[in-house]
């Protein structure tokens, strides 16, 4: 049955006569009517206009206006409303009506669930796929003033979301003769290597055993790192793993990948974009999840590196085990170092890489390895 039924004004309704308002919801016009039952059909009928509301289907409305009037409405009709002010008309038109209260059933849950999974699957493509793909083409066409800006950029960011107590970024470290020779090491390094960009070396204040690169030609250590090295070899190890990711742009792409994958996030959930995504990007940054393809091409651009530059490409090994056998279990270094592939193939691969009866001379005399694992006590 229509929700609007045209009847027949004349048929003979029950001797209960109401006033109430009328609003069609097809204009902003508030009508008087009479309201008649109808208990033989079971139905109100809304005065001259020809409707009339079967009794099971009248639904009560909250009235938002003072709380002191009937708001009805029909569940076959979404828009019209009668409002009824007289309280004992509207007991009596409860007595008809027994589902005033019934809660309407929403419909259309396939079509919005539907609606639902599609908006998340977009999401996860966009995130996990669109942003990759144009961060890794967007990669390729930056240029390096570019690429530096964007290094800079992050490398403040990192100081900043790892600030000290006092909130102050977390400090440099360039005690004069450990930067000395740590530039010796990058010297020795640079000279055989063959870069996109120029190197910037720093060292962070901090007892973090890691390293890691950042775009525009950054290569960063903490202060642990250098003081967890047995040998300056080791240090010289991870330096030239960490070039190995410069010269494939493997930060700029994580950096734009975190970056555009977070900022999509950021749309959607609202103001993601202040402390939460730089704690997120600095730490997407400083663990970088690299794929096993670009670790193991950072590991053999390293091993080449380092017999070039006349160093021994098995200290890395070394420092992986001396850590894994003091720790017992992998420190976060080695998480970052050894998740792509597993630690046992990247050791033996730097075994491999070690000519037989090898030889090579010490890279740092005792004074400036001491030197430079002090480099942060000024």
């Amino acid at each position: 049955m229509s929700a609007r039924t045209r009847i027949n004004v004349g048929a003979a309704p029950s001797v209960f006569r109401a006033t109430a308002v009328w609003l069609d919801g097809e204009s902003a016009a508030l009508r008087p009517v009479e309201l008649r039952l109808d208990d033989e059909g079971r139905a109100l009928v809304i005065g001259a206009t020809g409707v009339r509301w079967a009794y099971d289907r009248l639904r009560a409305l909250p009235d938002l206006a003072g709380g002191d009037q009937m708001v009805l409405r029909s569940a076959d009709d979404p828009v019209a409303r009668v409002i009824v002010s007289r309280a004992e008309d509207a007991r009596v038109i409860a007595t008809r009506a027994t589902a005033l209260a019934r809660v309407p059933r929403a419909t259309g849950l396939g079509r919005i669930s539907a609606a639902a999974v599609a908006a998340v699957v977009s999401v996860l493509l966009i995130v996990f796929l669109l942003v990759p793909a144009l961060a890794d083409r967007l990669a390729g066409f930056l240029p390096p003033e570019g690429e530096r800006a964007l290094g800079e950029a992050t490398f403040g960011q990192i100081r900043t979301a790892l600030a000290d107590e006092m909130g102050m970024p977390l400090a440099l470290c360039d005690a004069p003769e450990g930067r000395a020779a740590l530039d010796r090491i990058g010297a020795r390094l640079t000279a055989v290597a063959d870069l996109p960009v120029p190197l910037t070396l720093e060292v962070l204040d901090d007892d973090m055993v890691n390293a890691f690169a950042l775009p525009g030609g950054y290569v960063v250590f903490f202060d642990g790192l250098i003081r967890e090295a047995a040998r300056p070899e080791e240090v010289a190890a991870v330096f030239a793993h960490e070039m190995g990711h410069v010269a494939a742009r493997d930060p700029t792409r994580i950096a734009l990948r975190s970056a555009g994958s977070l900022g999509v996030l950021g749309l959607l959930f609202g103001d993601f974009a202040g402390g939460a995504l730089v704690l997120l990007l600095t730490n997407q940054l400083i663990a970088a999840d690299y794929t096993r393809e670009a670790e193991a091409a950072a590991d053999a651009y390293a091993h080449d590196l380092l017999l070039r530059a006349d160093l021994p490409p098995d200290a890395i090994a070394t420092l992986f085990e001396r850590l894994a056998a003091e720790e017992g279990e992998p420190s976060d270094f080695e998480q970052h170092f050894l998740s792509h592939p597993a630690i046992g193939d990247r050791i033996a691969a730097a075994r491999a890489a070690m000519p037989d009866d090898a030889a090579f001379e010490p890279l740092l005399t005792d004074e400036e390895w001491a030197a430079l694992q002090g480099i942060c006590a000024e």
